[in-house]
């Protein structure tokens, strides 16, 4: 287990990962899963929609970094 901080208004850099990652993880996850389902069941096509929705993720991942990094300023 980790060490609690020593001042009450500091965050333990344990916790502050862990909600970089979550939020990357919705970050990455959601939108291409909205375009996913949202063109599948507006049209009912179910390749289209995974090609979108992979475009999407793909896309997100180009910018992971930059959105890690802006995460962990905001975080910090």
């Amino acid at each position: 287990m980790s060490k609690s901080p020593s001042k009450e208004n500091e965050t333990s850099i344990d916790i502050l990962t862990n909600w970089v990652s979550i939020i990357m993880a919705l970050i990455f996850a959601l939108p291409s899963l909205g375009v996913f389902l949202g063109i599948y069941y507006g049209t009912g096509n179910l390749i289209i929609g995974a090609v979108l929705g992979f475009g999407v993720h793909f896309i997100t991942l180009a910018f992971s970094g930059r959105i890690s990094k802006y995460l962990d300023k905001i975080m910090n």
